[in-house]
C-alpha cells in the first residue's frame, strides 16, 4: 500500500562511490539486509542523527568516529535490528563489527560508520553480520544504488531514491541518494536512514552546513505517526572526483547550486517516505501561512499533521473539518485569533474566519479529500511566514502493520 509510482529514474552513479548488498540471514533469509557503501580517499562526510535520547548504539558510535576523523572510508548498514536499547553489548557489537569491516579493507576502525534500523531491544547476530561482510564487499559495484535502496527497507514496501544532475563549469555534478522509513517516522535531528552522495569537491565544514540545512526543509517536515526513530540517521557524502573547482564558501555559486541540488533530492526521498508511509492511502501536505516565525508555523502544521482524528477522517475521505479547527486551537500557539483564521482543502474554502466558510458544501470538501494527494492550507493572518510539513493518513493497515510488526 503506497501513494503514486515510487522510483521512476535511474539512480546514476556517484564518481568514487560504490555499494555491495547481501542477503546475511539478519532476521529473514533470502532477504537482502547488510549493505556497504566504500567511499573514496579524499572524500568528506556530513551527518546528523537522531535527538531521541534512547538513540541506538550505532548512532553513538557514528559520532564517536566523525569525532575522531572525516576521512570515512567506509558505511555498513544492516537490517531487521535497531541494536538499541542493548546497552554495553550493543555498543560493542557496533565497533566489532565496524572493526571486522576495517580490516578487510585495511583502514582505521574511526573510519567506518555504522547503521542499523529494525526490532529495538535485541542483540545483533554478530556471526550472520560477521559471514556477510566479504558477500557486501564482493558485491561492490558503483551502480550499486537501486540494490542498496532495497537492502536497507524494513516495512518499506518499495525503495526509495532520487537522482539529479547540474552543470557548472562546464562539469556534470550528479547527486543520487537513497532512504529508508515507513513508520516511527517523524525524524528530529537531524525510521528513516538517508544516504546521499555528489561528486563535487566540498569541504567537510561547507558540507556539514548543507546537509544540515537540507535536511531541515526535508526530512524534518515529515511525520507518520509523531515517533522519532532511535535509529535516524541522514549522511551526505562528497567524493571530490567532479573535475569542477572546489567548494570555496557559501557565497561561491557552485555552493548555492549544489545546496539547492541537495535539498531538492533531499525533499524527494522525505515525500517518497510520506508517500510509503506505513499503511497510507493519501499522500497530505499541511501548509500554513501567516504565521509569526517559523516555530509557529511549523507548531500549527505538526498539530495537524500528528493528529489521529484528522488522519483518520482523511483515511475515510471524511471532510470533517472541525478536526482540523481542533488541531489548530490545542497547538499552543500564544494569543492565537481564532476569528482571523482561514482554512482550505486543496481550492475549496472550508472555514472563513473561525466559522463555516460562505457557500462551502460538504459535497465540495469531500471532492476535496478524495483522491490520493490532499493540501490543507491553514492562514493564521499573524505574519508573513509559511511553512508545509507532510503526512499520509492513518489507517486500519497501520494498525495491522504494527500490531503483527514482531511477528
Amino acid at each position: 500500500m503506497a501513494v503514486g509510482a515510487g522510483i521512476t529514474e535511474p539512480l546514476l552513479p556517484v564518481s568514487g562511490i560504490s555499494l555491495g548488498v547481501t542477503c546475511a540471514g539478519i532476521k529473514k533469509v533470502g532477504r537482502r539486509d547488510l549493505t556497504v557503501i566504500e567511499l573514496t580517499p579524499g572524500s568528506t562526510v556530513g551527518a546528523v542523527f537522531t535527538k531521541n535520547a534512547f538513540c541506538a548504539a550505532p548512532v553513538t558510535v557514528c559520532k564517536q568516529h566523525l569525532a575522531e576523523t572525516n576521512d570515512i572510508r567506509l558505511l555498513v548498514i544492516n537490517t531487521g535490528n535497531a541494536n538499541a536499547g542493548t546497552g554495553k553489548q550493543g555498543l560493542e557489537d557496533a565497533m566489532e563489527t565496524c572493526t571486522r569491516l576495517a580490516a578487510k579493507r585495511s583502514v582505521d576502525v574511526n573510519q567506518v560508520l555504522p547503521f542499523s534500523t529494525g526490532v529495538i531491544g535485541e542483540y545483533l547476530p554478530m556471526t550472520a553480520i560477521s559471514n556477510g561482510l566479504p558477500n557486501a564487499l564482493e558485491a561492490l559495484a558503483v551502480d550499486n544504488w537501486m540494490d542498496a535502496a532495497q537492502g536497507i527497507m524494513t516495512t518499506d514496501t518499495r525503495p526509495k531514491g532520487a537522482t539529479r544532475q547540474f552543470e557548472f563549469e562546464g562539469e556534470t555534478i550528479t547527486v543520487t541518494g537513497i532512504s529508508k522509513g515507513s513508520g516511527m517516522i517523524r525524524p528530529n535531528m537531524a525510521t528513516m536512514l538517508a544516504f546521499v552522495a555528489t561528486d563535487a569537491k566540498v569541504p567537510a565544514g561547507l558540507l556539514q552546513k548543507i546537509t544540515t540545512e537540507a535536511t531541515e526543509s526535508s526530512f524534518n517536515r515529515i511525520t507518520v505517526d509523531s515517533d522519532t526513530s532511535t535509529n535516524d540517521a541522514c549522511v551526505l557524502m562528497a567524493t571530490g572526483q567532479s573535475n569542477a573547482s572546489a567548494v570555496v564558501d557559501e557565497a561561491d555559486p557552485l555552493y548555492q547550486q549544489l545546496l539547492s541540488t541537495v535539498k531538492d533530492v533531499m525533499l524527494s526521498l522525505a515525500h517518497q517516505i510520506i508517500r510509503d508511509g506505513e499503511g497510507a492511502n493519501k499522500f497530505i501536505e499541511v501548509k500554513v501561512e501567516g504565521a509569526v516565525d517559523r516555530a509557529e508555523a511549523l507548531k500549527v502544521a505538526y498539530s495537524v499533521a500528528d493528529s489521529p482524528l484528522f488522519k483518520t477522517a482523511m483515511s475515510a475521505s471524511d471532510a470533517n473539518w472541525g478536526r482540523i479547527l481542533m488541531a489548530v486551537g490545542k497547538s499552543g500557539v500564544e494569543n492565537l485569533d481564532v476569528d482571523q483564521i482561514d482554512v482550505y482543502l486543496g481550492d475549496v474554502q472550508i472555514v472563513d474566519e473561525g466559522q463555516r466558510a460562505p457557500g462551502y458544501t460538504e459535497e465540495q470538501g469531500t471532492k476535496a479529500v478524495s483522491g490520493e494527494e490532499i493540501n490543507v492550507r491553514i492562514c493564521l493572518a499573524r505574519g508573513e511566514v509559511t511553512e508545509s510539513v507532510w503526512t499520509s493518513d492513518l489507517s486500519y493497515e497501520y494498525v495491522r502493520i504494527n500490531a503483527e510488526y514482531r511477528s
